[in-house]
């Protein structure tokens, strides 16, 4: 009984603190300018690993990325998903950057979890494939619509060409300071149309945002941050 209880005590503190943490999240990165300044350091943590020169390499090679500074991971035997990011495109041929359009990740599971973790995620995008979900304007099912992969580290970094030919996008996730696995499946990409409206002063579909240049001073110290990262290529 006394187990029972213990248990029971302690289900309820992660299910208060879930809660907590699900109501304080949606304020978290909520204007544009939040996002890039959080993608900004988010970039600075993930360089820091001894794999980041992998993750870099294929930025450079790759035709873009979205970054979800922070991705709330919780579950209480139904787990969910939820961060809110952007996305910049890359001509790999001239270097140059255009966007940014804003975007949203949601997902949910079932299964025994029970917890709640703050998750740094970065999707390089490979190709048109990888880049269709962002321009189309309509929600994405990741596994269903679109493929992502675990993005190479290390040794099988280099071993990687027959992945990225099929994969067309891969993820890096990272949390309290270390590379970790982050099951995308089932989860979807919407665009947020209010914040590219915020950022851009209009309405402005996702296409039409990834076509403009990213020379805005708002968005410039991201723009310094990935290529210092790309730096780091190997």
């Amino acid at each position: 009984m006394k187990n029972f209880n213990r248990m029971f005590i302690l289900l309820m503190v992660v299910i208060t603190a879930s809660f907590m943490m699900i109501q304080a999240f949606p304020a978290y990165g909520s204007t544009p300018e939040e996002r890039i300044d959080s993608s900004i350091k988010m970039l600075e943590e993930m360089s820091k690993q001894s794999d980041a020169g992998s993750m870099a390499q294929y930025i450079k090679e790759g035709i873009g990325v979205a970054l979800y500074p922070s991705v709330l991971k919780t579950g209480m035997g139904f787990g969910t998903k939820r961060g809110k990011g952007l996305i910049l495109q890359r001509d790999p041929a001239t270097g140059k950057w255009y966007g940014p359009s804003f975007t949203d990740i949601l997902g949910a599971s079932w299964g025994i979890q029970i917890g709640v973790q703050v998750i740094s995620l970065v999707l390089v995008i490979n190709n048109d494939r990888g880049m269709e979900p962002f321009t189309k304007g309509d929600n994405v099912t990741i596994g269903g619509d679109v493929g992502v992969a675990a993005g190479p580290v290390g040794r099988t970094a280099g071993a990687a060409t027959d992945i990225q030919a099929k994969a067309a996008m891969y993820s890096y996730s990272m949390s309290k300071g270390l590379f970790a696995g982050l099951s995308l499946e089932g989860a979807t990409l919407r665009i947020d149309q209010n914040a590219n409206t915020a950022y851009w002063g209009k309405a402005t579909p996702p296409k039409e945002a990834l076509a403009k240049e990213a020379t805005d001073k708002r968005v410039k110290p991201l723009i310094d941050k990935l290529e210092e990262l790309i730096k780091k290529a190997k």
